[in-house]
């Protein structure tokens, strides 16, 4: 048994770092893929419905045309009757692709999800003391949901503007190049706009996501802290900080939104120079018989068709940009580097007696700040050892090292004389039962937080544990017993109470080493007597 202090902290190494625009839509692409034979379904779609629907330009000007020299009235209902179930059958079909892309779109993010908790399953608990848990979860909330928000729509927008634009592009050549020639003057304009304002969002938009990121991370350690900020009574101070940190995600959430829409106007005034002069110089060409009256009428409907997705694309940039600059975040999470693996022959540890060495231990936890020279020590097995020692002495640090969540500099762990490096981790920290001051409640019953990490145990089992950790007659008089509901956290009862269910937790375990790190530190001294009783009978 040993006893130890509180955790020593890491700091952010920098080890995430930006990824480029090609980069981030590679991987995106990489999960579309993965559902590909929908993605498929979902772009043929696209093609059909988009195909019926710019059929209608076309229609129309034979319309027009069959009115030009006197009505033909069979010529007018006939085309008008096609135009009527081309656009009918876009419609639907239009309807059918939005499910589509909703559950494209759905399946990504559970799968996005999926990987990101998977992911934080494996790395190492210095990536949790690097980073505020606030943070994370808004990596795991907002970011995924704004990435489940641009690809349920902007992915089909973007497929369903190049279809649009290539196929009235062709059309307008087909009916006059000379009027197209009004195009190759407005487009490049729309691209150096739009080029030019995109990385400027694209940079806001990052910077934005990083401030909210940095706003749930306080606003989730203030709620936590709520009693100790009200005993100490610096309600002023924390509001006072919360309305910085607010404002500065509010002011870089503004700048955002300001470029975002301003991409939109911009390239909307150019889309509609082009219509513009398209009037003026079709009806230049109609005057001299250079193009029909329908035809004319035909190019102006294309000419918005070409102009729309343009305009478009440049509406949806700020989401395609805020999409682009969550997935960053999404994928520094996904990219960080996992807990070092076992050595290729590590062991699995058994036969587990429980005596420890430290010999001539080295650590730090950044460079050129050592926590730990040469330390070293036995606890040998069947007696309790006590590390005291100032705060900030290394305390709980040796806990991180003997656990492995944390390795060596120098020097060796030994467990019944087997270098702790040379056994798998799994075993390694199975071979223990840990209790440290900050207890880890759930939301689930007394039971299940009790039971947790214990495999199948009975009833019988896990009251024997809480009567030794002198927790059994509170549990009784809980409404429901060993079944009632305990809050996230644990809210509902004490902090002594929720360490001795913790306690409990651990002596139903059936290891063979039990550290307690400032385990009964809001236990009164009466039952940290009976307590300690318990754990060496």
């Amino acid at each position: 048994m040993m006893y130890a202090g509180k955790q020593g902290r890491g700091k952010n190494d920098g080890s995430d770092r930006a990824r480029n625009t090609k980069y981030v839509l590679r991987r995106l692409w990489d999960y579309l893929y993965f559902y590909k034979t929908k993605l498929a379904f979902a772009f043929f779609l696209t093609i059909v419905a988009n195909v019926l629907s710019l059929i209608g330009p076309y229609l129309t000007g034979r319309t027009i045309s069959s009115m030009e020299n006197g009505v033909d009235f069979e010529r007018v209902f006939f085309f008008a009757g096609l135009m009527i179930i081309f656009y009918l059958i876009s419609s639907v079909l239009n309807y059918f692709l939005s499910v589509a892309m909703v559950k494209i779109s759905q399946s990504v993010v559970y799968k996005m999800r999926k990987d990101v908790f998977a992911k934080l399953n494996k790395v190492s608990i210095s990536y949790f003391d690097q980073n505020q848990t606030g943070d994370i979860i808004s990596k795991m909330s907002y970011d995924i949901d704004t990435i489940n928000t641009s690809l349920a729509t902007d992915v089909i927008n973007i497929f369903t503007s190049m279809i649009t634009v290539t196929i009235s592009f062709v059309m307008m050549v087909i009916m006059s190049p000379i009027l197209v020639l009004v195009f190759f003057l407005t487009i490049p304009i729309s691209i150096i706009i739009t080029r030019v304002l995109s990385k400027i969002v694209k940079k806001k938009y990052r910077y934005r996501n990083q401030k909210l990121g940095e706003l749930n991370g306080f606003s989730e350690e203030m709620i936590t802290g709520q009693r100790t900020i009200q005993s100490y009574v610096q309600e002023k101070s924390v509001l006072e900080k919360f309305d910085a940190i607010n404002q500065e995600a509010s002011d870089a959430s503004y700048k955002a939104g300001y470029y975002g829409t301003s991409v939109g106007p911009s390239v909307n005034f150019v889309s509609n120079l082009s219509v513009a002069l398209v009037g003026v110089f079709g009806g230049i060409l109609y005057f001299y018989s250079r193009i029909s009256l329908g035809d004319l009428t035909s190019f102006t409907l294309y000419s918005r068709r070409f102009s729309g997705p343009i305009n478009q694309m440049s509406s949806i940039m700020a989401d395609i940009q805020s999409a682009l600059a969550a997935a960053e975040r999404i994928f520094t999470v996904l990219d960080h580097e996992e807990e070092v693996k076992d050595i290729e022959d590590a062991i699995i540890y058994k036969d587990v007696r429980g005596d420890v060495e430290f010999k001539d231990v080295d650590f730090s936890y950044l460079p050129q700040e050592p926590v730990l020279k040469k330390v070293s020590f036995k606890a040998p097995k069947g007696q309790v050892v006590a590390i005291v020692g100032p705060t900030g002495a290394g305390k709980t640090t040796l806990v991180n090292l003997l656990m492995r969540f944390y390795d060596v500099n120098n020097g060796h762990i030994f467990l019944d004389g087997i270098d702790t490096r040379h056994m798998t981790r799994a075993s390694l920290r199975s071979a223990f039962s840990m209790v440290l001051q900050d207890t880890w409640i759930f939301h689930g019953t007394v039971f299940e937080n009790i039971a947790y990490g214990n495999g199948e145990v009975s009833r019988l089992e896990v009251e024997e544990a809480a009567k030794k950790a002198r927790i059994h007659s509170f549990i009784t008089h809980l409404p429901q017993g060993y079944d009632t509901l305990l809050t996230d956290e644990g809210l509902n009862i004490s902090k002594g109470q929720k360490q001795l269910l913790v306690i409990a937790r651990a002596m139903l375990s059936k290891t063979k080493m039990l550290i307690l790190d400032e385990a009964t530190s809001n236990v009164d001294t009466h039952t940290e007597v009976q307590i300690q009783k318990a754990m060496l009978a």
